[in-house]
């Protein structure tokens, strides 16, 4: 969940359907994309990806339209991944802490605490905010008061508000939350942070005296958090993990399937993952375009291997071992080590993978997505307005694993005992669909921001007595028999544009890159409804669909390997030359370039000492 909190906007939009409150705003990409109706002024404009108040100051705020519109230019030149735009709440912040080993009593929601800034401080400036010169500059001028000074309603809200928040999201150890209270008592979500500060007189010290704990219990009730998740018992046993170096040449990562999965699906463990087959033909594709290509399995010696393996871009086909958030995972460990790859990134993947988050997602974009739920034991109880007949997946697989005939039930009794064999199957929750009769379509996408969609490909049913036809596992490993793909599918005009306008939000809702393929129904009416999205898209040649989709649009395997790869490639170029401008190492043939620079001391304020009533907050949101 870290990419997810990062992720100001992305967060607010999860946390709606959970009711928490947040200011109304806009996340914007683009100038053009500014919306300047319905506005209540004044507005605040912040990086949507940045936290410590990184690019919020006295003149974030703005109470007119001419202003707004050049400040979000200004502000996107300098952060281009994204800002935020909220109504401003006058009133005053709250911070809430979570130690999960550090008040059970509470779910790990600590005691709410509240910024005292000095009167004098205040005189300076026009608005009230926990600006960056608050946080970096001038934090002297910063105390915390805990408990917050403020009526028990409120501090409840808050309280009841961060349990749903980090519950929703699913966090884990630590972290804290910024919320804003209104003049009126109202408090609004502001943003959360899962990875708090914990330098000497950070709030979280400060709320967990309350609970009897001092400096050095905190940091133990996040390390003994840790320890009791992963299951550590010795800490001798632990082994230290080899450096990482830097990248060279064209890596391709991928898991290669040796068990084949069953026509049944009883045995499909390895069903998403590549045959040998498959990657070979990417690699000759790779080599086509003069690229030197090194082989790279996903699996657990992976991080080792790319210390003694160097490599300049990655082309990633790796679906990861296990989790929710498995197909992150080389993404995640190649961000880490400043690789760039091909595909989406992280955040991207795991929200993906999870059709339920995913769904949420694009609801949240005006995007038709049949009702759903998800049940995590088959016992729970069914909404009153729940109609039959439903359709049950695993929430988190791909490649239709454990969609099946029986997956489509008509009653609560066959739902309920398809949820139960799904939950234990796969160990995760089963998402319950909405069944929608009518045409299935699947649309690849190529591209980053502004994606090219595909000609779409139809899944034609073949069996016009089957009234609830899906595209199963077993039509996905024999599809001759059962099933016929028409490329491109004949549509209507207006039902072709309006296939390829849903595929092309949903691509920018979950914030593709590269490559994906979105599949949707389309019912009697011509409604579309997406179903999910695969931003790691099969690439068998002349067996997958977006293989299959882009063979009718003219582009041959290998044009479209090195199609998906060229994304990777431009972001390449573009890290060698922001090395190149900032004085970063450079990297030559046989591993890092070593740059001398002439040494400089380094001056640091001294951390003010901790105390209930009078420490600061650190930046770090």
């Amino acid at each position: 969940m870290l990419a997810v909190t990062l992720d100001k906007s992305l967060t607010k939009l999860m946390l709606r359907e959970h009711g928490v409150i947040s200011p109304k705003g806009q996340f914007l990409e683009e100038l053009s994309d500014l919306k300047l109706d319905g506005w209540r002024w004044p507005v605040i404009v912040k990086p949507n990806f940045e936290g410590s108040s990184k690019g919020i100051t006295q003149d974030s705020i703005v109470e007119d339209k001419h202003k707004l519109k050049a400040l979000v230019e200004k502000q996107l030149a300098r952060f281009p991944a994204g800002v935020l735009i909220e109504e401003f709440i006058p009133g005053t912040d709250l911070t809430v802490a979570f130690l999960e080993k550090g008040a059970p009593n509470t779910g790990g929601v600590l005691t709410p605490v509240e910024y005292v800034i000095d009167d004098k401080e205040w005189q300076k400036r026009k608005w009230r905010i926990y600006d960056y010169d608050l946080k970096s500059v001038d934090y002297m001028s910063v105390n915390v008061r805990c408990p917050a000074q403020q009526p028990q309603h409120v501090l409840e809200r808050a309280q009841e508000m961060a349990r749903k928040t980090y519950k929703a999201l699913g966090l884990r150890d630590l972290g804290r939350i910024d919320f804003r209270v209104a003049e009126d008592g109202q408090v609004y979500f502001i943003e959360i942070n899962a990875l708090p500060s914990l330098e000497p007189g950070a709030g979280i010290y400060a709320a967990a005296e309350l609970e009897g704990l001092h400096f050095d219990a905190v940091l133990a009730k996040v390390i003994e958090s840790a320890v009791s998740r992963w299951g550590i018992h010795d800490p001798k046993k632990a082994k230290s993990k080899p450096p990482r170096k830097g990248p060279l040449r064209v890596g391709f990562t991928f898991n290669v399937k040796r068990i084949k999965p069953d026509m049944d699906g009883k045995k499909d463990e390895e069903a998403e993952y590549d045959t040998p087959a498959t990657l070979q033909a990417i690699r000759e594709a790779i080599a086509s375009a003069g690229h030197e290509v090194i082989d790279l399995e996903a699996n657990s010696d992976l991080m080792s291997v790319l210390a003694s393996s160097p490599v300049d871009l990655v082309f990633n086909m790796a679906e990861g071992i296990k989790g929710r958030a498995r197909e992150s995972q080389v993404p995640a460990l190649l961000e880490l080590l400043d690789i760039p790859y091909s595909g989406s990134d992280p955040a991207t993947m795991s929200i993906a993978l999870d059709k339920a988050l995913a769904k949420r997602i694009v609801r949240q974009h005006g995007i038709l997505t049949p009702d759903f739920f998800v049940m995590s034991t088959g016992k729970e109880r069914l909404a009153r307005d729940c109609q039959f007949p439903l359709i049950v997946k695993p929430v988190a697989e791909g490649s239709s694993k454990g969609v099946h005939k029986a997956s489509v039930v008509e009653n609560e009794a066959e739902l309920r005992e398809a949820a139960r064999e799904m939950i234990a199957k796969y160990d995760q929750p089963a998402l319950i669909e909405e069944y929608i009769g009518g045409r299935e379509f699947t649309v690849g996408l190529l591209g980053e921001r502004r994606p090219k969609v595909l000609p779409p490909m139809e899944i034609v049913f073949l069996d016009k007595n089957d009234t609830r036809p899906i595209y199963s596992f077993e039509a996905k490993q024999d599809w001759s028999k059962q099933i016929r793909y028409d490329v491109p599918a004949v549509l209507e005009p207006a039902q072709l544009k309006s296939l390829e306008k849903a595929a092309r939000e949903c691509f920018m809702a979950l914030g593709c890159r590269d490559v994906a393929r979105v599949d949707f129904r389309m019912d009697a009416q011509g409604k579309v409804y997406f179903l999910e999205c695969n931003p790691l898209p099969g690439l068998t040649p002349g067996w997958s669909d977006l293989v299959l989709i882009s063979k009718a649009a003219g582009i041959e395997y290998g044009a479209l390997i090195n199609e998906i790869l060229s994304g990777a490639i431009r972001r390449y170029k573009e890290r060698e030359r922001e090395r190149k401008t900032e004085g970063r190492p450079l990297v030559g043939p046989s591993g890092p370039v070593l740059v001398a620079v002439p040494s400089a001391p380094v001056s640091m304020p001294p951390p003010p000492i901790a105390s209930i009533g009078g420490e600061r907050e650190p930046g770090s949101s």
